[in-house]
């Protein structure tokens, strides 16, 4: 079984701590977890620190320097704290980057230059204070990271429960592939896979093909079932990452004016505290899938979404 790879945004708040609660009730105690500990110091808009654009010798500035020292302190912190909770220390690395460019643009960058599987971040509340900060961090890495799936951690996530939003479409299909990987070497984890249905708009258009050229034509003509909202094609792919098959569910599928709404619903009421979301890349016109992630995003509390494309 390969490594997978997760890199985690730390920044020595509440909202980071709850990411790390997250990582140790998932993957503490498996060893073939690797986690990466980052941590941004910008010195974007701050005082003389710009010079280093175009002077990278000149010295920091003394309060740039506590801020590393600080960011230094949070990333031993966290990694002490992973140690204590089933992780070994070659399980994790740390690092801190001093960059000109901002938190977000920073910790963009560093999740695309590396090998990642996902990348870790714990968001502020919504709410006045909280949507100026979701919109300076969380908001900007929704909006920009489809290479690597993002997790984003809202408050504390009390469940280990999943729920796989289903759509007849290769995004779907990725997200599930994506979920399947990550937890295939969980035991004990319980997937329900639902499908919320649009009182207004038919079906999202699909065609084989779509598919083809992601899993060969043998695979999707013995388990592509379109017309099922692709709930068997799903489970088959999380089945074959070795997620057991009694350790997925189907919801009944709903009606709902709000599929996003739908989700957040059917989470709470299935005790899931993770909702898995198939998305489309950014350069793809808003359609249904990506205004529900956007607004399933906007609406979560004490929820992970992890978003997938």
């Amino acid at each position: 079984m390969t490594n997978r790879q997760i890199i985690a945004a730390i920044d020595g708040s509440i909202y980071s701590s709850n990411a790390l609660d997250y990582l140790i009730r998932l993957f503490g105690g498996q060893s073939d977890i690797a986690i990466h500990l980052l941590s941004v110091v910008s010195s974007a808009g701050s005082d003389r620190n710009w010079m280093l654009d175009v002077d990278p010798l000149r010295g920091q500035s003394s309060a740039m320097k506590r801020r590393v020292r600080m960011a230094e302190k949070y990333l031993h912190d966290a990694r002490a704290r992973l140690l204590r909770n089933g992780f070994a220390e070659e399980q994790i690395t740390i690092r801190v980057d001093v960059s000109t460019a901002s938190v977000a643009t920073a910790i963009h960058h560093d999740a695309n230059r590396g090998k990642y599987d996902s990348l870790l971040i714990g968001r502020r509340g919504m709410g006045k204070v909280g949507e100026m900060f979701f919109g300076s961090v969380s908001a900007y890495l929704v909006k920009q990271c489809h290479e690597v799936p993002l997790w984003v951690i809202d408050g504390e996530v009390s469940s280990s429960r999943f729920l796989l939003a289903v759509n007849s479409t290769p995004e779907s299909l990725l997200a599930a592939d994506h979920l399947g990987y990550m937890m295939q070497g969980s035991s004990d984890v319980e997937i329900c896979l639902y499908h919320s249905i649009p009182i207004f708009g038919g079906r999202t258009a699909t065609r084989e093909e779509d598919f083809i050229r992601q899993w060969g034509r043998e695979w999707c003509e013995e388990n592509l079932d379109i017309e099922n909202y692709l709930f068997h094609a799903h489970a088959r792919i999380l089945m074959d990452n070795g997620i057991e098959r009694r350790r997925i569910s189907q919801l009944p599928m709903r009606r709902d004016l709000d599929a996003s709404r739908d989700l957040l619903r059917q989470a709470r009421k299935h005790d899931c505290g993770t909702i898995v979301i198939g998305r489309r890349g950014r350069d793809i016109a808003k359609g249904f899938l990506g205004g529900v992630s956007d607004r399933t995003m906007q609406q979560a509390q004490n929820m992970a979404i992890w978003l997938v494309g």
